[in-house]
């Protein structure tokens, strides 16, 4: 609601804004988002579909949020810096008499906006960027 109002100025009271939002035409990294709370953190990508707009939210050099337009080929990606990198036991129920120990474990990574992502590269290590299919939601 605020990137609508006082960033982009497509709605000047609140209540315009809201009703943008609950009429399903505000997508955060290609989901529909309906929440007019919902939170937009660094390197996400808005569309708005009335007006085929792109947006990406990047810092400026003061360390400000701002908006910048991108192309819709750019929008199809996010780019997402590595925090954690680890390996979880396996996701499956029963047990498989053949797998113990590190045989069965899940190597997996988090990024900074909370995602995981299941068999990464094996060279991806803390600080790294992945590039992020928004479609698939796997690394490219």
């Amino acid at each position: 609601v605020l990137i609508l109002r006082t960033r982009l100025k497509y709605a000047l009271p609140r209540r315009e804004a809201c009703m943008i939002v609950m009429r399903r035409l505000v997508d955060v990294d290609h989901k529909v988002r309906t929440d007019k709370n919902f939170p937009v953190g660094f390197m996400d990508v808005i569309r708005l579909q009335k007006c085929a707009e792109n947006l990406r939210l990047l810092y400026d050099v003061k360390g400000r949020f701002t908006l910048h337009g991108i192309t819709p080929e750019e929008a199809a990606y996010k780019l997402c810096k590595v925090t954690r990198v680890a390996k979880a036991k396996k996701a499956t129920a029963g047990k498989n008499p053949f797998n113990h120990g590190q045989t069965q474990a899940i190597p997996y990574v988090v990024t900074h906006d909370g995602r995981t992502i299941r068999f990464p590269d094996p060279l991806a290590k803390i600080g790294d960027t992945v590039k992020l299919d928004l479609t698939t939601g796997k690394t490219v």
